[in-house]
């Protein structure tokens, strides 16, 4: 049996630490699925909350339900690739000013490597090592400048990937609350309400069992969160549907 004791072993050796400290430098692109995937699911499952409370038809229902699922999933990808697209920018920016400040105020900016790793503990000649180490290759400077003064990301998202990411996610998610509704076209959503909800607590549920394990925490607890979550979003706009009932018909 192996014990907890030889995993830290395995995990530790000097192959293992520098895959693992290369990891941390790439961005994961599975933050921008989820991101997705609960968004698609939440907001699409809730048209066919609100439709089936307002005893709307499967027809009306899949109509606006894939509006939404192509609208709001290229919104949302958008905003996703804008945000990636501007984290860039910032980066690139931050890295042109560095640069000239070393160019410009190279005692200043050595000054400011020092007192970074000084308020980390280095003190004397360690202190005076580090600092000249770091400041002999520019390349390194500028990045230590970039992550220890700005704590910036020095390899931020790719903005069609973190955008395509997204949509994809969303669309997957946000087509399994229609299934049901497209199998009983012709009848009332309420008629495919419970076989709707039925897959899209399934898919709240793996969705944050996947989250659970991206930030480290216990995926059956992160799972039924997200599920309490989806299921009270869609509540409210069942909810809705069924008060604002007399407006459909």
């Amino acid at each position: 049996m192996t014990l907890p004791h030889d995993h830290l072993e395995v995990d530790h050796t000097p192959e293992a630490i520098a895959a693992r400290i290369k990891a941390t430098t790439q961005h994961s692109y599975l933050g921008d699925f989820v991101l997705g995937a609960v968004d698609g699911a939440i907001t699409t499952f809730a048209i066919v909350a609100g439709a089936a409370g307002a005893g709307l038809s499967n027809g009306v229902v899949l109509v606006l339900g894939l509006a939404n699922v192509l609208a709001d999933g290229l919104s949302m990808a958008a905003g996703n690739f804008l945000r990636a697209r501007s984290d860039q920018q910032l980066l690139a920016r931050f890295r042109r000013m560095e640069e000239a400040h070393i160019d410009h105020i190279p005692e200043g900016e050595r000054e400011e490597v020092r007192q970074i790793f000084q308020s980390k503990g280095f003190e004397g000649d360690v202190l005076e090592k580090i600092v000249e180490t770091i400041t002999q290759d520019r390349r390194q400077w500028v990045d230590t400048m970039l992550t220890e003064e700005w704590g910036l990301q020095l390899t931020p998202p790719t903005p069609w990937r973190a955008g395509l990411a997204t949509f994809a996610a969303f669309v997957l998610a946000g087509m399994v609350p229609l299934g049901p509704v497209m199998v009983a076209l012709g009848r009332h959503a309420e008629d495919s309400f419970f076989w709707s909800a039925a897959f899209t607590g399934v898919v709240f549920f793996i969705v944050g069992y996947v989250r659970g394990r991206v930030v480290d925490r216990r995926p059956l607890a992160a799972g039924v969160e997200t599920l309490l979550i989806g299921g009270s979003a869609a509540a409210v706009a069942y909810i809705v549907g069924r008060l604002l009932e007399s407006l459909a018909t």
